[in-house]
């Protein structure tokens, strides 16, 4: 009888083998063709959120759901909750951080992939495009003109970080999968979400798929939480860390890159207060709705 740990362990991988065989499915065409010229073997594992782009690409996901009729006033609650779960949890219970995704995510429950994938391309055009660090960009485009792959790596779903890998011209994405039946969205993931240790599970599925050398590899990141996915690859580099992260780059004379300036600091501290009451302005929409039911 296994362990609950081993079944633990059992689920991270089954999680980033279902990220990593979802990530192998980009469309060919979309993909950036370059001479290899770099180190042989080597690719370049990007984190989305506060790495990649400004704040949460999920955030802005729901903002565009909500501004097409997608959500109402409960969605939205269940949505804010449970992003807050999953700030607050960091990777501590990821059963819990499963369901608070569930949670976050049931508005697309019975809704068509065509339908997710359509809407995550207009929230792109209209709302994310213009949200990434222009500096984090440079790093990944010099991978790309090497030659070497650069794939994102998100807790963010699949569809959502394709969209960006294509937008931006990288190789592809891993990201939390949903499990769809029939080309519908059954309300469920297909693992953990692609966070923590499942992100480094993931990175390793792929590079056995894709023949990778992980001691060639590179891994940028804004979160300690992402530390797994870090110490998987023979070159890490910290990309506006957080105080733990900072820390740990110090201590391992990883490469440190901070792009945000001290207005964009304050921004965030603000965005988090105005998060919170999106939260309570969420709930309040949630009660109201179900009072005129």
């Amino acid at each position: 009888m296994p362990t609950k740990l081993a079944k633990i362990r059992q689920r991270y991988r089954r999680t980033g083998e279902a990220a990593a065989e979802q990530a192998t499915s980009i469309d060919p065409d979309k993909q950036t063709e370059v001479e290899p010229t770099g180190t042989p073997g080597a690719a370049a594992f990007f984190d989305i959120d506060n790495t990649v782009m400004h704040g949460s690409s999920m955030f802005h996901f729901a903002r565009g759901a909500a501004s097409h009729g997608l959500i109402d006033g409960g969605d939205i609650a269940r949505f804010a909750i449970a992003q807050l779960r999953f700030s607050l949890l960091g990777g501590e219970n990821m059963d819990e951080m499963a369901e608070a995704v569930e949670a976050g995510l049931s508005f697309v429950k019975g809704r068509s992939v065509s339908e997710i994938v359509g809407l995550g391309e207009e929230v792109f055009d209209d709302t994310i495009s213009d949200k990434m660090w222009t500096g984090t960009i440079s790093l990944a485009q010099k991978h790309l003109d090497a030659g070497e792959p650069v794939w994102l790596v998100s807790a963010t779903p699949v569809e959502i970080g394709k969209i960006l890998a294509e937008r931006l011209g990288f190789t592809g994405a891993l990201g939390t999968v949903a499990e769809t039946v029939d080309g519908h969205y059954t309300g469920h993931l297909v693992g953990y979400p692609l966070h923590g240790q499942s992100k480094a599970e993931a990175v390793r599925a792929l590079a056995r798929r894709e023949n990778y050398i992980l001691s060639e590899c590179w891994a940028y990141s804004d979160s300690a939480n992402d530390l797994p996915m870090l110490t998987t690859v023979g070159h890490p580099v910290a990309v506006n860390p957080d105080s733990d992260l900072k820390e740990q780059a110090r201590d391992n004379s990883w490469p440190i890159y901070n792009f945000r300036g001290k207005r964009t600091a304050k921004r965030a501290g603000v965005s988090a207060a105005v998060f919170a009451g999106l939260v309570a302005a969420g709930t309040a929409a949630g009660v109201a709705a179900g009072r005129r039911r």
